[in-house]
């Protein structure tokens, strides 16, 4: 069956702009990939934590680096329950509406706090010389998912059909642990989860060559307190 919805899914034409950025990890078994964008934020990305510990999953959490300084607790929670991060600049900052420049030293500033070499741009949105320079030092980590759950005219209902529906053997699924999309997050993913358990599935967090530094609590506050000195 034909299946086309640009916001949810891409089309081979959109993805094959970016053919070295992963979309889709098909190791040939039924596994999907869980990714989380725009945390931490309290309550919320802690939420988040507490369903995938209650359903043994672990996930991938694209980290905004200000979130990350702002709520270093969250931040380690994270870690400690042994979920990947990845970088998601330190601003969520979109690639194509900012300067080289500018944006190359928003991703730096993040790194020192997140420390990954998985990389999502915010939206997507890479110019040709940004993910050129950016897949030097990083895996660039799209989707083949994206349940739209950020889109608060969106019922509940409609972003678990989002996912439902064009999941497949290797998707990689965004949801947002974020306030905008709170209310959605909380309907659907208990309910995605569930569904695709029933159909099979298994769930696998992201890993390209593992960076095996764990922070400890005292270490991100140093890396914090660097940051104060130095801004």
């Amino acid at each position: 069956m034909f299946r086309f919805r640009p916001r949810v899914h891409l089309p081979r034409i959109i993805t094959n702009w970016f053919l070295e950025a992963i979309w889709h990890i098909d190791d040939g078994q039924k596994t999907v990939y869980l990714t989380f964008d725009d945390g931490p934020v309290p309550e919320i990305t802690d939420w988040v934590l507490s369903l995938l510990k209650q359903e043994n999953i672990q996930a991938t959490f694209f980290v905004v680096g200000e979130n990350a300084f702002k709520h270093p607790e969250v931040f380690q929670r994270v870690l400690e329950e042994g979920h990947v991060v990845g970088n998601h600049t330190y601003n969520h900052l979109q690639g194509i509406k900012t300067a080289n420049y500018e944006f190359f030293k928003n991703i730096e500033k993040a790194d020192k706090l997140v420390k990954s070499n998985l990389f999502r741009p915010p939206h997507g949105w890479l110019t040709r010389k940004q993910y050129k320079f950016l897949s030097i030092k990083y895996k660039i980590i799209m989707w083949d998912v994206i349940s739209c759950d950020y889109d608060k005219k969106l019922p509940g209902e409609k972003v678990v059909k989002n996912v439902l529906k064009f999941v497949r053997p290797g998707s990689i699924i965004t949801f947002h642990d974020s306030i905008k999309a709170e209310k959605n997050l909380r309907y659907a993913l208990p309910i995605v989860i569930k569904k695709l358990k029933e159909q099979g599935y298994s769930f696998k967090k992201i890993e390209f060559e593992k960076i095996k530094n764990i922070y400890s609590h005292s270490s991100i506050n140093q890396i914090i307190n660097k940051i104060k000195k130095t801004a």
